[in-house]
């Protein structure tokens, strides 16, 4: 059955395309749905205009992430967690803290762009990709560093943590063995 899109259908078409798709994807998805109309004269002039717009839309906004896409290639992002002295982290790091850290950097950066296959749970270098359309991508390199250590002292440009972070962060925070006992004993229920 060949229908008139009015909508942009993401693995179909864009709005105003001519596309062939079953009878009854289009009876009981597509129709009711109103993202598509039958294919007739009528309903093809009145959505030329629409079309046209929407084309011109979509050349501007993949320009602008053309442009977004080139400005963050390459850039690297410092974000700080708590973690152990073995460099695993207290809880992850996520594409939210990922894009929220680029934004502050300057660059445009969505949360649904950061592509991570998994959470980061570990202190050190990561290599991330940014899915800005099917066909654009951009790296970014992603610092994860423990809270205390001192981020200052990174120089830009240099990738810490491949080699000697898990040492670095050992010797940054010891933990407090004076609160550790108190802990155990309220646990144990006894009194100090």
């Amino acid at each position: 059955m060949k229908i008139l899109l009015c909508e942009d259908v993401r693995g179909l078409g864009w709005l105003g395309d001519v596309v062939e798709v079953s009878a009854g994807y289009a009876r009981n998805y597509l129709l009711p749905q109103r993202l598509a109309k039958p294919a007739i004269e009528a309903n093809l002039r009145a959505i030329a205009k629409e079309k046209a717009r929407r084309a011109e839309q979509r050349i501007t906004q993949h320009k602008r992430l053309e442009a977004a896409a080139a400005a963050v290639e390459g850039a690297e992002a410092v974000v700080a967690v708590k973690a152990n002295e073995q460099g695993v982290l207290f809880g992850s790091v996520g594409a939210a803290e990922i894009a929220a850290n680029l934004r502050q950097l300057g660059f445009e950066v969505a949360d649904e762009v950061v592509q991570l296959p998994e959470h980061i749970k570990r202190v050190g270098t990561h290599s991330v990709t940014l899915k800005f359309a099917d066909d654009l991508t951009a790296q970014v390199t992603v610092v994860v560093v423990a809270e205390g250590e001192d981020v200052t002292s990174l120089k830009p440009g240099s990738t810490p943590g491949t080699d000697g972070a898990s040492e670095d962060v050992t010797s940054l925070q010891e933990p407090q063995s004076g609160n550790l006992p108190e802990r155990e004993k309220k646990q144990s229920g006894r009194a100090p």
